[in-house]
């Protein structure tokens, strides 16, 4: 199963004005500068798809794409889904009120949405234990639903050396070790998301 096509559908201030939610969503949510705009770009093997900024916190609207994959069976050949690429959390260099606002937004489309299916938490495997880290993984872990998951990306893992990439898979056996310079864990992300929406309709 592989993703064929992938565009970018629209933006969004908040949940109230976000496409319709009748497809399955996929959040990729971390703090700003963490690789999310270079994780949807590679993932989808589409430069330029998502929009990176070298300021961080500059992102704040709810950005949707629409994916497309193909798939090996001849009754479904195609299946969609849709990434949210959220916009990143701390370091937004914002006006306070429109940081409040903002805060609210994203925290509206993450408790609010009924066809988000997954949490993508991407988090900076050079700082893996940082505070605002821990408290949305706490919240997520509230708001969850029965019908969602939450998968942890730790990304810039070229970044470490192999006795720290090590000591980081042992401490966090569950998450998935991305270089998005390296194509490290990309088809490890796209398996574990394609395989929880999707199930026996890949195989």
């Amino acid at each position: 199963m592989r993703i064929i096509d992938a565009k970018f559908l629209q933006s969004a201030q908040s949940v109230e004005d976000s496409p319709p939610p009748n497809v399955a969503e996929v959040a990729f949510l971390g703090r700003s500068n963490v690789g999310k705009s270079s994780l949807l770009n590679t993932l989808t093997n589409r430069n330029g798809l998502a929009k990176s900024s070298s300021t961080p916190g500059k992102t704040q609207l709810i950005n949707y794409f629409e994916i497309k994959f193909k798939t090996e069976s001849e009754e479904t050949p195609y299946l969609f889904t849709r990434f949210v690429d959220l916009p990143g959390f701390g370091y937004a260099k914002v006006a306070k009120s429109l940081k409040a606002q903002w805060n609210r937004n994203l925290t509206g489309y993450l408790e609010l949405r009924p066809n988000l299916q997954i949490f993508v938490h991407l988090i900076d495997a050079r700082h893996p234990e940082l505070e605002i880290d821990k408290n949305v993984d706490e919240f997520l872990k509230d708001i969850k639903r029965g019908d969602q998951i939450i998968i942890h990306a730790f990304t810039k893992t070229d970044k470490l050396k192999q006795n720290e990439l090590a000591q980081l898979r042992r401490v966090y056996p569950e998450g998935i070790f991305i270089s998005n310079l390296k194509k490290r864990g990309i088809i490890d992300l796209q398996n574990k998301i394609t395989g929880y929406l999707f199930g026996n309709q890949i195989l």
